[in-house]
């Protein structure tokens, strides 16, 4: 079973492996609605309580809506996130106009009337001047939150100084941070240990590092071995299989195990690769195991 953490100062425990939108949504490739709308109902049914999408990923909050049409409505104690500021109609805008305007067209998508969750979104830059303002995203997103249409705000982006500004704005419940946390990089513990004593929780994507530590060997895949971080990812599968741990669960519960740290989002397409997250979260892992990770990172820094 997977555990529950408090998600900072938004007032709601997540399970400890979440499920991300990107992908179900057709961001990494087509990917058959009914498909996608089975795998949401299977992350519920696995007990996975937070799912988060963006206008940005293509169809996924089309998807999520017909999941939760599916279920009779959003059942009780599952949380959903959406996210402003790269909607494809109005990307990089992060005004308080365009933020509502967003969040009003995810509640029509979704088929709800609040979400209990939303980001302010970017890749790796972003205006904080803007975003922080008066006439920006968090003033609106504050005013919403009163209205009761938002039920807690939070920052997703690549790189630690926003991060920094935003926890030390005080206005932010969690961030998402990926790519630079994982067992390849380990950029961000710094951040996350930060966030953790304000009191704002952390999210941390991309842990598998879009299907790097997923398991198989890195190699085999055309488009995993392009990848800059591949190398990385093959020392990992080497390892992995001289102790024969499965490298997807070291990888997942390294993230999860984490102090600070208060989900793992993961994505999939499918309900068999929800099953397999959730199988590796959960994986019976050696304890050993951990002291030869921290020992390889040390030696790797």
């Amino acid at each position: 079973m997977l555990s529950r953490r408090p998600l900072g100062r938004a007032g709601f425990e997540v399970t400890a492996l979440t499920l991300g939108g990107a992908g179900l949504g057709g961001l990494y490739g087509p990917v058959p609605e009914e498909a996608a709308v089975q795998t949401v109902l299977r992350a519920v049914d696995l007990g996975i309580n937070y799912i988060e999408g963006a206008p940005f990923y293509g169809e996924c909050e089309h998807r999520y809506g017909k999941a939760l049409a599916a279920l009779g409505g959003r059942p009780g104690g599952l949380h959903v996130c959406t996210k402003v500021g790269m909607h494809p109609a109005r990307h990089g805008d992060y005004s308080g106009a365009a933020a509502r305007w967003s969040v009003e067209e995810s509640l029509k998508i979704l088929g709800l009337g609040s979400v209990d969750l939303v980001q302010v979104h970017a890749l790796d830059a972003i205006d904080m001047a803007a975003v922080l303002g008066p006439q920006g995203a968090v003033a609106e997103l504050e005013r919403m939150r009163d209205e009761g249409k938002v039920g807690a705000i939070a920052f997703a982006i690549r790189g630690a100084s926003y991060h920094r500004q935003a926890i030390a704005s005080g206005r932010f419940d969690a961030i998402l941070i990926h790519d630079d946390f994982s067992l390849i990089r380990r950029t961000d513990d710094s951040l996350i240990a930060e966030a953790a004593a304000a009191g704002v929780g952390v999210l941390v994507g991309r842990a598998l590092m879009t299907g790097l530590l997923a398991g198989p060997d890195p190699m085999a895949n055309e488009r995993l071995a392009a990848h800059p971080d591949a190398p990385a990812a093959v020392d990992w599968w080497r390892w992995a299989q001289e102790r024969t741990v499965p490298l997807q669960a070291v990888a997942l519960q390294f993230a999860m195990r984490y102090p600070g740290v208060s989900s793992v989002v993961v994505g999939a397409s499918s309900p068999r690769e929800v099953e397999e997250n959730v199988s590796a979260a959960t994986f019976p892992l050696p304890e050993s195991v951990w002291a030869d990770v921290e020992e390889r990172m040390r030696r790797a820094r």
